[in-house]
């Protein structure tokens, strides 16, 4: 692939959700390999990008500048909110990482204001820590928050087997509040990442690593033996019963003793559908 198709592929995938990009992240959620210098001296060539206060987008599309600042005005003050619920997140038995996903760790709140994290959780105890996780949902709504865990993994599931550039810029995008120590395993383990987006990561040795300061509590030693066993059991039978009578599931859904994934909205699916159709009136070839 061509720079010039790289850097159209980039923004239109971008322009998906009205976000406008920097010439840095452009560099960084670019799917070509390309230093930052020769990717703005080409950008600012091309007919199809136009550049304006520092921001980087598809040439018809002056209006996002606008939509990219008011969301993120919009996304401060629940950003530094989702921050201070992730570190909870991080203390919770059976948690070992939490990160911060979604339109909220790019500052690109639209109307959905949820808070959407990817947990990591202890193998067997994948049910036993989403329900820890919905309980501080229950009390966060109290504050006109909501706590969405919609990925929950065990740390024997962190290799992800949907690859392609959604699920490769998800990766990219968010921002581990917990648990950095996890955080740099999945990133390891999901190397296949750079190959959608070979600037994503420049090496995994930048991240810190360390533990999280409460790995094991009261709650954990009472839900360490057969109770715990057999609670884990009961709350992973209902909950799938349960999904699998919701609209949506299936396409992106996933639910077993190690995954937890409630995608039942397809928003992947969408997303990958609305960059074809750019794509297609850029004229670029996939």
């Amino acid at each position: 692939m061509n720079l010039k198709q790289a850097i159209l592929e980039t923004l239109a995938y971008s322009d998906v959700f009205d976000h406008p990009l920097t010439l840095g992240e452009l560099h960084k959620f670019l799917v070509a390999s390309a230093p930052q210098d020769e990717i703005e001296k080409c950008a600012v060539g091309m007919d199809a990008v136009a550049c304006k206060d520092g921001y980087y987008f598809l040439a018809h599309r002056t209006e996002i500048l606008d939509i990219r600042q008011t969301r993120e005005v919009h996304s401060q003050k629940a950003f530094k909110r989702a921050v201070f619920y992730g570190r909870i997140l991080g203390r919770l038995p059976f948690i070992r990482m939490a990160a911060l996903t979604g339109s909220l760790a790019m500052l690109n709140l639209s109307k959905n204001s949820d808070m959407d994290y990817l947990i990591v959780a202890r193998h067997g105890r994948v049910w036993t820590a989403r329900a820890f996780a919905l309980l501080l949902d229950r009390i966060a709504r109290l504050f006109g928050d909501v706590i969405c865990p919609n990925v929950i993994v065990s740390e024997r599931t962190l290799e992800w087997n949907t690859r392609n550039i959604y699920a490769a810029r998800e990766f990219a995008q968010m921002i581990p509040v917990s648990g950095m120590d996890v955080y740099r395993r999945l990133i390891e383990v999901n190397a296949w990442v750079t190959d959608f987006l070979p600037n994503a990561f420049p090496s995994v040795d930048r991240f810190e690593t360390g533990s999280n300061p409460n790995r094991r509590n009261l709650f954990e030693f009472f839900f360490n033996g057969k109770l715990g066993d057999r609670f884990e059991q009961w709350e992973m039978n209902r909950k799938i019963a349960r999904f699998k009578k919701q609209q949506g599931y299936g396409a992106e859904t996933n639910f077993s003793a190690d995954i937890c994934q409630g995608n039942f909205d397809h928003h992947g699916l969408w997303a990958l559908k609305a960059l074809e159709d750019r794509l297609i009136g850029l004229q670029v070839e996939k």
